[in-house]
């Protein structure tokens, strides 16, 4: 079941076209992660699901609804963009009394103790939001979105400005809140390495308009195209074994980088590939499947995307 969907959406300032025709929908359970360069229009897609800002063409759907014009559902839905929205004096516990209080939660100090264990930081609670480092600060930003148990979670960059082990931190949240609160996630990311370790699904945006849409294990296994790769003993036979596998009917996209040699297969089995680097005379160390990283998925579908311009 769909709990996030867009259809068609457009929006312009003035003249200047952010998105066009933008399409999307996002199961029950899933971790969405939505990826673009800066001013791909990201953002300005999040604030029209979240009804802060009107398309000026399409619609778009959270839960059912309109969230600009339904406050009731507005209320199933946690948010946390690009600031954590904490008062730097007031504690770790303070703060999510505070919020919980604005949300209406009859018991928000046992909530705000509830959270504080979730996030990992109960021996910080009564430390100053201020004196936090950026890590904790972006957990308990993570908590404030989460007080009101919301069905759905945006997240946009919430690993922005983290250094690894805060990344890490936040990473191991995202999944838990996923896995054990069942809350459906949609993360708008730079890090590309974090959502190909979180998300289930994924959508590349690119000058307003979404490139691909797909889960992130089909693009990672190549998009049902068998990606392989074989280890070869001696560097320098890698010439010969190039020529021998751009040869082989059923090899495609074949590249060497020192000692490996990566293809696509179609119609050959990968037996048959070894079999003839082995009768040409190339002595190979090791082969195996091999999966495209979201990376280079990415940087591919934007170089194609800039060349077709």
């Amino acid at each position: 079941m769909a709990v996030i969907e867009a259809s068609g959406l457009s929006k312009s300032f003035d003249k200047k076209v952010v998105i066009s025709g933008i399409s999307l929908s996002v199961e029950r359970g899933e971790i969405f992660g939505f990826l673009g360069q800066n001013g791909a229009g990201k953002t300005t897609t999040i604030r029209i699901l979240l009804g802060l800002l009107a398309p000026t063409q399409g619609s778009a759907r959270v839960l059912g609804s309109d969230l600009m014009h339904d406050d009731r559902v507005r209320g199933r839905v946690g948010v946390l963009l690009a600031h954590n929205g904490l008062y730097p004096r007031l504690t770790a516990r303070e703060n999510l009394v505070y919020y919980g209080r604005l949300y209406g939660c009859r018991d928000a100090d046992r909530r705000a103790e509830e959270l504080l264990f979730l996030v990992g930081l109960t021996d910080a609670a009564d430390v100053a939001a201020g004196d936090l480092s950026t890590g904790m600060q972006r957990k308990i930003g993570i908590a404030r979105a989460i007080f009101h148990n919301p069905e759905i979670l945006f997240l946009d960059e919430p690993s922005s400005g983290l250094d690894p082990e805060a990344q890490h931190m936040v990473r191991a949240l995202i999944l838990n809140l996923a896995r054990e609160q069942t809350i459906t996630i949609f993360l708008s990311s730079h890090h590309l390495d974090e959502v190909q370790r979180v998300c289930t699904h994924v959508a590349i945006l690119h000058s307003g308009k979404i490139l691909v849409h797909d889960s992130v294990a089909h693009l990672t296994a190549g998009s049902g195209r068998t990606m392989y790769e074989v280890g070869l003993t001696d560097p320098g036979e890698g010439e010969k074994a190039s020529e021998i596998l751009t040869g082989l009917s059923g090899v495609g996209e074949v590249s060497v980088e020192l000692n490996r040699i990566a293809m696509v297969l179609s119609g050959v089995a990968p037996h048959e590939v070894v079999g003839a680097l082995v009768a040409g005379g190339v002595r190979v160390d090791e082969a195996r499947h091999r999966a495209h990283s979201l990376e280079e998925i990415y940087l591919t579908v934007l170089q194609e995307a800039e060349a077709a311009v």
